[in-house]
């Protein structure tokens, strides 16, 4: 059993994740919320106790750190004796701080792959270049990293492994399915950190199809599907991160992201781009400055957290997955409807920031109780899938299913049993 959670980060997901993981306290501990600006982490402490959102009386505390300096991070996590670190700060943090946790024998989480500021969309597997070079030593030092524990990456990517280990006897194809069909009322901004927004898709769209490989531009190919509750949307084929692990994780050989944009989205990220402005290359100005244009870009867009008290509608994620069982050609959609003001109503943020932080506490609670407390380097879809889809669907997350059947609420007895089926049928 581990105990005492240290949140990095103070944006939008690190909220969510700390309002989460004060009304668990009684199960996760300590709770302590990190990040360079310390105001802000004292913001959402100070928002947390004005909604009365701590279980029990305990002790939730702000810290001024750069998660950069491991050494620091290190100190704080002496300082602070927390036993799990989740990480919900920039994916430029995830390598300073897995080193850190590391050294110190702490439980590791995060809610996205690790970025270099110089490299956009690397050669697969992005994992690869990264995270999964540490594996052996998690393995050797005993030590619990869980990789991608937001939606996407993270609860879809047990949805795919639920489907591959619970209903499934082939799987031929997993399409993951992301649609924002909520309503900001802003001109133009991003759900997240603008800089980390824009580089997943000025660069090479990667997806596994045939099992191999294979480079299409952004906005190259697109589908469109009528899903539950938010109707017809169209996608489009995105490079993202659960594909990289899942491809190397699950025998299946087409794996894919879409991602939902508006026209007018669209219209204003193509004039960005043509015009240079979401390069992460530095430019010098006529009066001698050097500037980064996506830097200067993110300045000035709206901070993502200051969407939430005006956003409307619906987010829909999921996996539609296609394969054969019982010999018969199956299809099965599993996913979330998650509300935007109703995400701002329970932790005063919006729904994209509501779908990545309450899966992080999740794990963080699965690592406390030991369920997830595997001792060494894992993505999502290699942990048991039901009893965090169960947890996330009575702490705020909840799944449904559709298939043949109908459409129903996940009841994770129906997959255990589906599962002994599967098991029965290969014996």
């Amino acid at each position: 059993m581990k105990k005492n959670l240290l949140i990095i980060g103070a944006g939008g997901v690190a909220q969510v994740a700390a309002f989460k993981a004060a009304m668990h306290n009684d199960v996760l501990g300590d709770i302590h919320i990190a990040s360079r600006t310390l105001s802000k982490c004292e913001a959402i402490i100070g928002s947390i106790l004005d909604k009365k959102a701590l279980k029990r009386p305990g002790i939730l505390a702000a810290h001024q750190l750069d998660a950069m300096d491991i050494e620091a991070t290190k100190a704080l996590i002496r300082q602070t004796k927390c036993q799990i670190v989740l990480n919900a700060g920039s994916a430029f943090l995830n390598m300073s701080v897995l080193r850190a946790c590391i050294d110190m024998g702490v439980a590791y989480i995060d809610t996205a792959i690790h970025e270099d500021p110089t490299k956009v969309c690397e050669t697969p597997p992005w994992y690869g270049n990264y995270e999964w070079k540490h594996r052996e030593e998690c393995e050797r030092k005993g030590v619990t990293a869980v990789l991608g524990a937001g939606f996407d990456p993270g609860v879809v990517n047990a949805y795919a492994a639920l489907a591959a280990n619970a209903y499934f006897d082939r799987i031929d194809s997993i399409d993951i399915i992301d649609v924002n069909a909520g309503s900001h009322g802003r001109y133009f901004a991003t759900n997240f950190d603008p800089e980390i927004n824009f580089r997943e898709f000025t660069g090479t769209v990667w997806s596994w199809q045939e099992s191999q490989w294979r480079a299409n531009k952004m906005f190259e190919v697109k589908r469109t599907d009528d899903l539950p509750v938010v109707g017809t949307h169209t996608t489009y084929l995105t490079g993202h991160d659960e594909v990289h692990s899942l491809s190397a994780n699950l025998d299946v050989p087409d794996i894919r992201f879409w991602m939902g944009f508006g026209e007018h989205y669209i219209n204003v990220f193509t004039v960005l781009n043509n015009l240079g402005l979401l390069s992460e290359k530095p430019v010098l100005t006529a009066e001698g400055l050097e500037v980064v244009p996506l830097k200067v870009v993110k300045a000035v867009l709206p901070d993502p957290m200051s969407l939430a008290p005006d956003y409307t509608g619906n987010t829909f994620i999921g996996d539609l997955v296609k394969g054969v069982r019982d010999g018969v050609e199956t299809e099965l959609l599993v996913y979330n409807i998650s509300d935007h003001e109703a995400a701002f109503a329970e932790t005063n943020s919006q729904a994209i920031s509501y779908t990545a932080g309450v899966p992080a506490i999740a794990a963080a609670m699965l690592i406390a109780k030991g369920d997830w407390d595997c001792h060494h380097m894992a993505n999502v879809e290699e942990l048991p899938p039901v009893p965090f889809i169960d947890l996330l669907g009575r702490i705020g997350l909840p799944t449904r299913v559709r298939d043949a059947k109908g459409d129903r609420a996940f009841d994770p007895v129906e997959f255990r049993d589906e599962r002994r089926r599967i098991a029965r049928a290969g014996a």
